[in-house]
């Protein structure tokens, strides 16, 4: 079987708020917990999580490098950070990833970038955390890569990358507002352009008054580390975006996956984030030909 370089992620669980690390400018000093290894050929990235119950509940792509598509799963962890539970929770005709999970006036909603489908699809949790439902009445007119709602200053916010070019996916950040998280949506256009970090990575944060996006640095390889955006002017709706700070992974992470870093995001009093190593896989394009034909 052929084999090529590929990313392989891991994911963890700092245990620390995402404002403390911001404001201590590193992910050092605080304990970790790594996220099981899934097998060969496969990883867990993009996590994203909520807390509910007592237990946190962690939402990742899973992603098998002999099948076409990424699904969505949830990983349930217990107050002292032991993992009881792992289930698929969405599975599409299409690839997904980036399970941005969010709550919004008493409901559980889910908006997994899929922009292999043609469009940007909303899901409400139908029974958290395994049951979810489109959302038909969402409306959003771009098929973001992505896409990152904010709701802030009385408004919805949406930080987003466009399914351009490979250059364009990996270095643009475009800005769409609007009243009600429905739509409709307005895009106020490119805001940034930048391989350094400008394709959303996490969780936007308000801290000491202030909003950072994290993003993700492309330079040299995809998802080489975390950038944080300084964002301003929302409550004025005359946004502004200025590069603030680069994160590195935490240096217990690193010595095994020294690679990259693309995820930032908080869930209460943890934070998740991945991490990669480059390592060698089975070639991907070659392995859904013989599928196409039968031989494997």
């Amino acid at each position: 079987m052929p084999f090529l370089r590929t990313d392989h992620w891991r994911c963890a669980i700092i245990h620390a708020p995402l404002a403390d690390l911001i404001r201590a400018g590193s992910l050092n000093g605080f304990e970790v917990t790594t996220l099981p290894d899934i097998g060969d050929h496969r990883f867990l990235a993009d996590p994203f999580g909520l807390w509910r119950g007592g237990r946190l509940h962690v939402f990742a792509e899973a992603y098998d490098y002999r099948s076409p598509k990424g699904v969505i799963e949830v990983l349930v962890y217990d107050s002292t950070g032991r993992l009881i539970e792992r289930e698929e929770v969405l599975r599409e005709d299409w690839h997904l990833s980036y399970p941005y999970v969010f709550e919004h006036e008493g409901e559980t909603y889910l908006l997994p970038e899929a922009s292999a489908s043609g469009r940007l699809t909303l899901y409400r949790a139908t029974q958290f955390p395994l049951g979810w439902e489109k959302v038909e009445a969402f409306n959003f007119p771009e098929a973001a890569i992505d896409a990152t709602p904010f709701h802030h200053a009385g408004r919805w916010w949406m930080f987003w990358t466009p399914a351009g070019t490979r250059e364009e996916r990996q270095s643009t950040l475009y800005l769409s507002v609007a009243d009600d998280l429905m739509g409709p949506w307005t895009s106020l256009g490119l805001f940034l352009n930048d391989r350094a970090g400008a394709r959303p990575g996490g969780t936007p944060i308000v801290v000491d008054g202030e909003i950072f996006l994290p993003t993700q640095d492309c330079r040299g390889t995809y998802g080489r580390g975390i950038r944080l955006l300084k964002i301003e002017g929302l409550e004025r709706g005359l946004p502004k975006v200025t590069p603030d700070a680069i994160l590195d992974a935490p240096a217990v992470l690193r010595r095994r996956f020294p690679d990259g870093f693309h995820t930032l995001s908080a869930a209460g009093q943890v934070t998740l984030v991945d991490v990669k190593r480059v390592g060698f896989g089975p070639r991907r394009d070659l392995m859904n030909v013989k599928r196409r034909l039968g031989l494997g």
